[in-house]
């Protein structure tokens, strides 16, 4: 059922983006209400649409039919924040976010997969965070730009999920209390999110939840980015070197996918 509600998603990203005719610098659609194609229930659709109403990234919406389905187009620019994200020292990756509807997605496979939280590392605006809190996961949100994280707080009003304000290789995950997370990294491997990912799993591998613990990264398939010797969309040789173990990979809608054929796989993993 998710991985067709995955599919359904690209196909409507496709037809949006072929008929696509504005200016904007980022957009994305997300489903009025409840269908065939996106089986989801109304009240988790319209927590979405009020994350988008609310979020200042976005600055203007109308309806449009895409793919028969009638939806919200959210046009938006992220200049101001990638800017600012990307001034930090010991920043590894910019702020550029998947789609609402992909972190939804995303979300919903983690908790199909058995996990009844997520930190969601790098979290920029805080979706993937939101998305769980709208799915009842609990969820934490750790992000270094203090831009980002004060525009999250502004988003905490519906529903709370946790920003923190702190470079996520030195946060202290053992105060979260945690016991069968998921950690979303936020970046591609090859734009600096090997080392984010990297520095996080050596500050938790020796926790007691280690084992119990699932792992997602947004991987690549553009040919502007060098491969990994061991494949899996740039984070092969991430996944091999901490004795990862590939659950699944779904593809799902970005902002920094809009223009390409492919869309961005998302690779859940967790502990041998």
């Amino acid at each position: 059922m998710i991985v067709q509600l995955a599919q359904n998603l690209v196909s409507l990203k496709k037809e949006f983006a072929k008929n696509y005719s504005g200016k904007s610098q980022m957009q994305e659609v997300i489903p009025i209400s409840t269908s065939e194609s996106f089986q989801i229930k109304q009240q988790d659709l319209e927590l979405l649409h009020q994350f988008a109403t609310k979020n200042p990234i976005y600055y203007n919406s109308y309806e449009d039919v895409v793919n028969d389905t009638k939806c919200i187009v959210y046009e938006g620019d992220i200049n101001r924040y990638w800017l600012n994200s990307i001034q930090h020292g010991s920043s590894n990756a910019p702020f550029s976010p998947t789609w609402i509807m992909s972190a939804y997605v995303a979300a919903l496979m983690t908790k199909e997969l058995g996990y009844f939280e997520i930190v969601d590392i790098g979290s920029g605006d805080g979706r993937i965070a939101f998305c769980a809190k709208v799915l009842d996961m609990e969820a934490y949100s750790i992000e270094l730009d203090e831009q980002l994280v004060d525009l999250q707080k502004l988003l905490v009003t519906t529903l709370d999920f946790h920003p923190f304000c702190s470079d996520a290789t030195t946060f202290d995950y053992t105060s979260l209390n945690l016991n069968n997370p998921a950690f979303f990294i936020g970046g591609l491997a090859q734009m600096g999110g090997v080392a984010l990912a990297t520095g996080v799993i050596e500050k938790i591998m020796s926790q007691e939840f280690w084992k119990q613990s699932g792992w997602v990264f947004a991987g690549t398939l553009s040919q502007k980015y060098a491969p990994d010797p061991k494949n899996e969309a740039g984070w092969g040789t991430l996944i091999e070197s901490n004795k990862l173990h590939k659950l699944q990979t779904i593809p799902l809608p970005t902002v920094w996918t809009f223009h390409e054929t492919d869309e961005t796989p998302y690779i859940f993993a967790e502990p041998l």
